[in-house]
């Protein structure tokens, strides 16, 4: 019999690749939805660690835990320690293809 990995399992694996989680986080910001933004962040962590996450960005397991939980709201400064500790960095585009003048 064949072994085979959860969703889970790949997705932890798939995410420990910068390039991924950034595919990834960039798929969920596009919807604009803070809830799916809060639960795609939880993933990457999770798939870094949130032990080895706590310690790189200076918060207890149980700060991460909190941050991230449903009703969490990461401060910016919580936000960018994640992305930077994951190999993420945050840019921007137009929302229209015009320029604002």
């Amino acid at each position: 019999m064949k072994n085979y990995r959860t969703h889970e399992d790949y997705l932890n694996k798939a995410l420990q690749n910068p390039k991924e989680a950034a595919l990834y986080m960039n798929a969920a910001v596009e919807e604009n939805d803070p809830v799916l933004m809060l639960a795609v962040l939880s993933q990457v962590v999770k798939a870094y660690g949130i032990s080895k996450m706590a310690k790189k960005i200076s918060l207890s397991r149980t700060g991460v835990y909190k941050t991230l939980s449903k009703k969490g709201n990461p401060e910016l400064k919580t936000f960018m320690a994640i992305l930077t500790a994951s190999g993420l960095k945050m840019s921007f585009k137009p929302a229209h293809m015009h320029h604002i003048r």
